[in-house]
């Protein structure tokens, strides 16, 4: 295991990033297997898109577009599949992360 003095920062951003994507991945309805819609919480989706988003939005600068724009691509996918799992989906601009991305539109 490398000492996580030796781990680049990019490294520790993007790897913080997919976590979170995964994560909300699975609470959107979006896991692989039979169990997907019973692992499926979009209160908790909510939370973690919002701080994805907030993640992202903060660490881009840092980190510039070419590492940047596949995260902002997830995320957006992510804040669309919620909309569409949400039985009353959220108007542009309120849905989860928006006010950190603006609105996301399909």
């Amino acid at each position: 295991m490398r000492d996580i003095a030796e781990v680049p920062a990019i490294e520790v951003i993007t790897t913080s990033a997919v976590h979170l994507m995964s994560a909300a991945a699975v609470k959107c309805g979006l896991a692989d297997g039979p169990d997907a819609e019973e692992l499926k919480d979009l209160d908790e989706a909510r939370k973690l898109i919002t701080a994805l988003a907030g993640f992202v939005s903060a660490a881009s600068p840092e980190i510039g577009s070419q590492h940047a724009a596949p995260l902002r691509d997830g995320l957006r996918t992510l804040q669309l599949a919620f909309r569409e799992a949400s039985p009353y989906p959220d108007r542009p601009g309120q849905g989860p992360g928006e006010k950190f991305t603006g609105p996301v539109y399909g």
